[in-house]
């Protein structure tokens, strides 16, 4: 036989994946006798264990047949693998259209792991309410069923009646537990929205700017993006009527991402009656929701809608960590089966012990403790970097969406949108990342013609927020005129 594999695998497994390759080169066709057992491993100076081993797994996986009182044989239909072209390697599989999709745009550029990083999204370590969360686990743990299998698909019946409670005293939202779904990550549930309520050529309703992940999701199901401009209250809804109807619309109206503005209750009324009129769905995605600095937070859209048009997405990315994975959707009722069977088919079910995990720190009142520490920590992280902008910039920057939320945008006066990139790249050059708002229009014809940065400040501790805002002006400063 030929040289076993490199002596990097178990014995059995080296003589075993030497077989495979000598019957996808043809050398043993299907239906052809290998040596026995005893004649092999004298052969190789093995143990006859050893080749069985080998001979046993080859079965299992479908490359051998035995059968009683007879020689072990390659099974029928293997065929051996097509030689390699000889005009050069093989073209790739062939995307779907979405796939094709969902390549189209660039993902956004990441800082060095070692930059001082403003990145939305980001959350301190230090936030992480490590003991109540132990502490949680272990009453879970201690909770051993008798029985491991598949839950519901929304959601642990736990969790879902916990978070019942918690929007209704926190959000001002009512709903059944089978309008709960338990997702991984509110992303999940703008992807099963775009599964489930959107066919390719629909007409789907954005913030402009807006989030762009989300609008990459749409885009990837074959939605029509119909661009919508916001200003300092959200979403303009009085362009809705000469916009026309469209199947879905997404919204963050307690926070509009990125500008920051809050949508006031007669645009909220607007935007609900368009909806009812011409048949669309409204998702509100309550992505930061709970941080309002100088007031309590404001009432969920979704607790206004009377009419069955709004789904609703919570997350606790922005408030206990991203890396848990775990947001939730409060759908119309008429809709619960199929979101139900939508999540069953995606991944059946989000994590059951980070689920109730959750549900015990709802119940027993830790989110609520751990998320007025957060509030107050992540005030004044905010109060830093406004601080150090004024310091360093002054009237250079004009501040925009600072009251709620964990982001700011950051203007440069007098400097062109296509500055942007430049700035981006001294920042990252000085190491730190900043992040510029032209990608998050669908439009470059209707943002300002002025530079932006989108600063998050809920990953840095206040002494690294200002050393970060101290070293890009010193970075933009020191290098070509940011406004060339």
């Amino acid at each position: 036989m030929d040289a076993i594999p490199p002596r990097t695998l178990p014995t059995s497994a080296r003589i075993g994946a030497d077989l495979k390759a000598q019957i996808a080169a043809g050398l043993y066709p299907p239906g052809a006798a290998l040596p026995s057992t005893r004649a092999l491993a004298a052969e190789l100076g093995v143990s006859r264990t050893t080749v069985t081993a080998a001979y046993d797994q080859l079965v299992a996986e479908g490359y051998l047949e035995t059968r009683p009182g007879a020689r072990t044989r390659v099974a029928a239909g293997i065929l051996p693998s097509a030689a390699p072209a000889a005009a050069g390697p093989n073209p790739a599989p062939r995307l779907s259209t979405f796939g094709r999709r969902l390549l189209a745009e660039p993902a956004p550029p990441v800082a060095p792991a070692s930059a001082i990083d403003f990145r939305y999204g980001d959350l301190s370590g230090d936030d992480f309410p490590i003991l109540a969360w132990r502490r949680a686990l272990n009453v879970v743990l201690l909770r051993r069923p008798a029985r491991l299998g598949y839950g519901d698909p929304r959601g642990l019946p736990a969790l879902r009646a916990a978070l019942q409670a918690y929007l209704w005293r926190a959000r001002g939202l009512r709903c059944g537990l089978d309008q709960i779904v338990v997702v991984n990550g509110s992303q999940q549930g703008i992807d099963l929205c775009a599964r489930l309520l959107v066919d390719p050529g629909d007409r789907v309703v954005m913030e402009d700017p807006g989030y762009g992940a989300a609008r990459k999701v749409f885009a990837a199901a074959g939605a029509a993006i119909v661009p919508v401009p916001v200003d300092a209250e959200g979403l303009q809804t009085g362009r809705l009527p000469e916009i026309g109807p469209a199947r879905l619309a997404y919204v963050t109206p307690s926070h509009q991402f990125p500008l920051g503005g809050v949508l006031p209750a007669a645009r909220r009324q607007a935007l609900l009656a368009w909806a009812e009129a011409c048949g669309a769905t409204i998702l509100e995605d309550d992505y930061d929701g709970e941080y309002r600095f100088d007031a309590r937070p404001v009432e969920a859209l979704r607790s206004l809608d009377r009419a069955g048009r709004v789904v609703y997405a919570g997350t606790v990315s922005k408030t206990l960590s991203p890396q848990l994975r775990l947001g939730y959707l409060v759908v119309p009722e008429a809709l619960s089966a199929a979101f139900a069977e939508a999540k069953r088919l995606a991944d059946r079910q989000a994590p059951g012990l980070e689920q109730a995990a959750l549900a015990v720190l709802l119940t027993e009142g830790g989110y609520e403790r751990h998320l007025r520490q957060a509030r107050r920590r992540n005030a004044g992280r905010r109060a830093a970097l406004l601080a150090a902008l004024a310091d360093h910039f002054g009237g250079r920057v004009r501040v925009e969406g600072a009251a709620a939320g964990l982001h700011l945008v950051a203007w440069f006066e007098g400097v062109p949108a296509a500055a942007e990139a430049g700035i981006a790249a001294a920042a990252r050059a000085a190491g730190i990342g900043v992040y510029p708002v032209g990608p998050l229009y669908h439009d470059p014809l209707a943002r300002p013609d002025r530079a932006g940065l989108l600063l998050g400040f809920a990953g840095n501790e206040p002494e690294t927020i200002r050393t970060g805002i101290r070293r890009l002006a010193a970075a933009l400063d020191d290098g070509p005129p940011i406004g060339t």
